[in-house]
């Protein structure tokens, strides 16, 4: 696909997930700045991205930037933690400059990080997460700049977003996976006080998660703290934030099929919405 270079225009915030995760993302940027329009686009047709390698992961991650700048997004946010973790610092410093100056492509890693530092006393940070995110150690690496007497443990939970994506987040079969995945964590690290849900889907196991978590650990879902986050950018970079247009709208696309994607979307949204099919 040829790139489209042309300057700062107007239009609605773009947010871009492997799949369906992001949706509890684009939730809580709606929530608290519902006056915005939005894309939401889902690469659903070759999720999940969490076991695919760096190279691959930039590359689906590229053909959707691209597309969402085409779709008139002047600022893109990447409501997934694999593509922030394999895929965001190559299209900040490698294509944006390039192609599109003017417009902004944001990750969900940085802005998590930057609160986990203040929520825990003991600095010692747990993540949850695909595969993909762990090895990365993109979350050990942000922590740590920014908080360097921290010390990060990771562990990877490969079961989760498959439970999630076919249903199963709130069945019995969960919780063998759930508590298993806890266990191996804090017994990796016992002066954990703090875990980051490193992965969008997961706020679904949420109840889960907290049934097997031990009390005075605090649990730290991302939807809230990015929509803070993105608040703030925005306040801090006026040309960005007078560039989004502001008609409270959200379009939702996805590679794989509209109606399958409409059906697993209400376990996220709780609300029916319309979805276009859409190639990269």
């Amino acid at each position: 696909m040829g790139d489209i270079s042309v300057s700062q225009q107007y239009g609605p915030i773009g947010i871009f997930d492997s799949g369906l995760g992001g949706l509890t993302i684009l939730d809580g940027i709606r929530h608290r700045m519902p006056q915005y329009d939005f894309i939401y686009l889902g690469d659903n047709a070759r999720a999940p991205y969490g076991t695919r390698s760096f190279d691959v992961v930039y590359q689906f991650t590229l053909q959707a930037v691209r597309k969402l700048f085409s779709m008139g997004c002047p600022l893109i946010i990447l409501a997934c933690n694999t593509a922030s973790a394999k895929a965001l610092r190559s299209i900040q410093h490698n294509y944006l400059p390039q192609t599109f100056p003017d417009r902004r492509v944001l990750g969900v890693i940085r802005p998590t990080a930057e609160i986990v530092g203040t929520l825990t006393h003991t600095n010692h940070i747990g993540i949850l997460a695909t595969e993909g995110t762990i090895r990365s150690e993109s979350y050990n690496l942000e922590i740590q700049k920014l908080y360097p007497a921290t010390t990060v443990v990771g562990q990877a939970c490969p079961m989760w977003v498959p439970l999630v994506e076919n249903g199963e987040y709130d069945k019995p079969g969960a919780d063998y996976f759930v508590r298993d995945s806890i266990q191996k964590l804090l017994n990796a690290d016992p002066q954990i006080d703090t875990v980051i849900l490193g992965c969008t889907h997961y706020p679904l196991l949420l109840q889960k998660i907290r049934q097997y978590t031990p009390e005075g650990i605090t649990l730290v879902p991302q939807g809230k703290y990015i929509a803070e986050s993105l608040e703030d950018y925005l306040q801090r970079h006026r040309d960005m934030e007078q560039s989004l247009t502001k008609g409270g709208t959200c379009q939702y696309f996805t590679t794989e099929s509209s109606e399958k994607f409409r059906e697993s979307a209400s376990l996220f949204l709780h609300e029916s919405i319309k979805v276009a099919h859409i190639t990269l």
